[in-house]
């Protein structure tokens, strides 16, 4: 059986990935002409587009690409035991809510039939023809191409009997993630190494790949609404008035904004829709997905980090090789069995979703903020930018590793290739004994300290 990723283009040359046998737990400025692929590594045809001079990239927030943020290196002296490998889907159509915002939008202009600046002309015979949800195939590339580079960082980890185990949550978009990665992570290999799709986690029960559980959870229409109401009314003033009678509110700019992204991901050439705006524009654009992100399961939201419990806790087991203690999100059926949450394998890798990827660095510790996010707009010198924090395939990886002459075992944190200070566990350098990285996770361990109970009360 063979399943095509979905495409609403012309073809272009991409691999076709069959499905292997898994267990289904569903108990069931502008860049002109042709954005073209890289060959960043011919040996396994990898391919990544070029973004240089698109206008606004890559400051789309959670719906920019990956791009590595530091040059990869192991501690001197020292070498890799385990990992622990968490990826957001890659690039994706709008949702289907996303979608009919847009196509609300676009459909105001292309009514207003009449343009005063030539920008906009491309209307007049435009039809608006993305999918909804799917994997692109950019996306799929972006997971092939991670899938093998986590083969030549991790090669030495493998034998014949301890491949990477690795579990996707539900969404068709994550799956076919998770299927591309693997078939990277084998054809990186030459196929000596051919991991499985082992387990997929139903998101209509116990999911710590899926902020799905939290019945109390809030929301940030508040923030992001203030912040699209401080922004977009010069742009929607100028829209207007360069297309008489589309009467766009400041919401569908965002929407338009957006679709700068998700037409450029998807064509894979630069969109009509990005010269719209200008540069920094978008940076306002982007802060939108900041305060999303961060009022939505982040540190703003008093019920967004314990969402990230469960992963924690069985990011804990696998580092100790003890059984998983938690209380929260967990499937406790699938955590007490071997073959569906192993503990002796060197290489995990989980795929799941930006929301959930967000409470993760929250429960955490990681990216903490001096004080809450602005409405009014974006600080200088804040870390809280989710373009480096969940863009579009967006891996945080736990490494476990041992040092020459010292018997003590470390763990370190990256986030898109950069080495997160720890300064909870350690000295700030980015490395903590595993003890006092496990001491570290006392709102993890305690099962978010009350607050899981407050989903549900």
């Amino acid at each position: 059986m063979w399943a095509k990723i979905e495409d609403k283009r012309p073809p272009v040359p991409r691999r076709w990935f069959r499905k292997r046998t898994m267990l289904f737990l569903g108990i069931t400025s502008v860049l002109s002409a042709a954005a073209t692929y890289a060959l960043t590594s011919p040996q396994h045809g990898r391919r990544a587009l070029v973004l240089d001079g698109v206008q606004g990239s890559p400051t789309w927030a959670q719906y920019s690409p990956f791009r590595s943020l530091e040059a990869y290196e192991v501690p001197s002296g020292c070498s890799v035991t385990q990992v622990n490998h968490i990826e957001r889907h890659g690039a994706r159509f709008p949702t289907d809510g996303a979608t009919k915002r847009i196509r609300s939008a676009v459909d105001k202009l292309v009514a207003a039939g009449t343009y005063t600046n030539e920008t906009l002309s491309f209307l007049s015979d435009y039809t608006y023809d993305l999918g909804v949800s799917h994997l692109l195939p950019f996306g799929a590339a972006q997971a092939n191409d991670s899938g093998a580079t986590s083969y030549e960082r991790y090669a030495h980890l493998l034998n014949a009997d301890s491949l990477p185990f690795v579990r996707a949550s539900g969404s068709e978009r994550v799956i076919d993630t998770a299927q591309n990665w693997t078939e990277g992570f084998s054809l990186a290999s030459n196929h000596v190494y051919s991991p499985p799709l082992s387990v997929i986690l139903s998101e209509e029960g116990n999911d710590t790949l899926d902020d799905n559980l939290c019945a109390n959870i809030g929301d940030s229409d508040a923030q992001t609404e203030e912040w699209i109401a401080a922004y977009a009314p010069p742009i929607t003033t100028r829209l207007n008035a360069d297309a008489p009678g589309a009467n766009l509110t400041d919401a569908d700019i965002y929407n338009l904004m957006s679709l700068c992204a998700f037409e450029t991901l998807a064509k894979e050439t630069e969109s009509d829709f990005c010269p719209l705006f200008t540069a920094e524009e978008f940076l306002a654009f982007a802060y939108v997905g900041d305060l999303d992100k961060y009022y939505g399961t982040g540190y703003g939201q008093e019920l967004g980090p314990v969402q990230g419990v469960g992963y924690i806790n069985e990011l804990i087991a696998r580092l100790t090789g003890q059984p998983v203690q938690d209380a929260t999100q967990t499937n406790s059926t699938l955590d007490s069995d071997p073959a569906t949450f192993p503990l002796d394998r060197a290489l995990y890798a989980d795929f799941s979703h930006d929301n959930q990827m967000i409470a993760i660095y929250a429960a955490l510790g990681l990216f903490p903020q001096d004080a809450p996010l602005s409405t009014a707009g974006p600080e200088e010198g804040r870390t809280w930018k989710v373009d480096e924090l969940v863009p579009f395939s967006a891996r945080m990886v736990t490494e476990k590793f041992v040092c020459d002459g010292d018997a003590t075992e470390y763990v370190r944190i990256l986030v898109n290739d950069a080495v997160q200070p720890l300064a909870f566990c350690g000295d700030g350098s980015g490395r903590c004994t595993v003890e006092a990285f496990v001491e570290s996770q006392t709102y993890a361990r305690e099962n978010g300290q009350g607050d899981w109970e407050k989903c549900f009360v």
